[in-house]
């Protein structure tokens, strides 16, 4: 006798979604629902085209169930959403996107599902928390730190550029930075989640805390998704040396003139910005360990950075800069602002990485205002 497959919805089938969403199905153990909003009528028609280095070219890709929104698939019961959407609270909070599934018809209906965030930053779970609580529910939700290196490329294409992906997942638990182990309800809804992921070829992690891993990859966007958007630059510009005579050519390289400067000011600069972070892990209880957040997390991050983008065949964008370049908004929110807060909660000085903020917030305001003149024209 077969067991029914796991139902889950996935919100948001854009970069990292698109390749969730391809393992989730390809587990053979997952019934897959996807909301396309923008790419719903590319991806309808003539499905996906994913061009990876770990999975090969796949054309035509569909979901079990393609959607245009979240009120068109809330018309069954499932056992899992899955939000990969990105976290802009400034511009749509993560209730109001999930809002027919947070109603008492739905509930009473269908009961609520367990929701998993893979989500870039810090604080992306408060909204959902809040809306579940004000449903009079206990909220149960798995949080996420999500290594992958994928962009759009079409409405109905993606390119996925990393072989060593990696999810890791663990349980959200509302202002509680320290408990360091899982319940018998929370490990099986974290297996629930992990299994058809792991079946589908995308590795994952299960861990107790999942905040001290959150931070831990929000080093990277902190630092190089964020002085990119500033310098509408990509990674290398730090990092990679200029082609060889004879080689073949790239865009982005240190040039030697003035590659003492960047190496005197900007890489120590970048440093510093990421001991800030640290103090701030200290301030939320996480210990100076393996298991916990270690300070060698600042200069392996930036050699690891550094051998990734030195590579003449690493073409990723960060996804924060291609927003800008798109003239959509920035995940600013949770990826500074909610650190610059929880700094300030706990009086830990963070000047450095206030003044990323307060520059990016430009950005953000100036995008938010063209986005309302042109909805505004239409």
């Amino acid at each position: 006798m077969t067991s029914s497959p796991t139902e889950i919805l996935l919100v948001g089938l854009g970069a990292v979604g698109s390749i969730s969403a391809f393992c989730l199905k390809s587990s053979g153990v997952a019934r897959i629902t996807a909301i396309a909003r923008s790419n719903y009528s590319s991806i309808q028609d003539g499905g996906l085209s994913i061009k990876s280095r770990k999975y090969g070219e796949i054309s035509g890709w569909k979901p079990d169930r393609l959607c245009r929104s979240v009120s068109e698939a809330a018309d069954q019961k499932y056992d899992y959403v899955v939000i990969t959407s990105k976290a802009l609270p400034d511009l749509v909070p993560t209730s109001t996107i999930l809002a027919p599934l947070l109603s008492s018809d739905y509930t009473n209906k269908f009961g609520q599902p367990i929701y998993a965030l893979l989500q870039n930053g810090l604080g992306v779970e408060q909204d959902l928390y809040n809306a579940l609580v004000a449903l009079g529910e206990r909220p149960k939700i798995i949080s996420s730190s999500v290594y992958i290196m994928t962009n759009i490329t079409a409405a109905d294409a993606v390119e996925h550029l990393s072989t060593h992906d990696l999810i890791v997942l663990g349980i959200f638990r509302h202002g509680n930075f320290t408990t360091c182990v899982n319940s018998p309800e929370e490990a099986n809804m974290l297996e629930g989640l992990a299994r058809p992921f792991k079946l589908g070829g995308f590795p994952v992690q299960v861990v107790a805390e999942i905040q001290r891993r959150k931070l831990a990859k929000n080093l990277i966007n902190v630092v190089f998704a964020c002085t990119a958007t500033l310098t509408n630059y990509t990674v290398p510009a730090l990092f990679r040396p200029p082609p060889e005579d004879g080689s073949a050519s790239y865009d982005i390289y240190l040039e030697p003139q003035t590659a003492s400067l960047i190496n005197t000011y900007t890489i120590p600069t970048l440093r510093a910005i990421l001991l800030e972070v640290v103090e701030l892990a200290r301030a939320l209880g996480f210990p100076d360990t393996e298991d916990g957040f270690p300070s060698s997390l600042v200069d392996e991050t930036i050699a690891k950075q550094k051998r990734m983008h030195e590579d003449p065949q690493n073409t990723h964008v960060p996804s924060m800069l291609l927003d800008a370049r798109k003239g959509q908004p920035i995940e600013v929110e949770v990826i500074l602002g909610s650190l610059v807060r929880m700094a300030r909660e706990r009086e830990v000085p963070v000047p450095r990485l206030e003044t990323l903020y307060a520059l990016l917030l430009v950005k953000q305001n100036q995008t938010l205002r063209r986005l309302k003149l042109a909805s505004r024209a239409q």
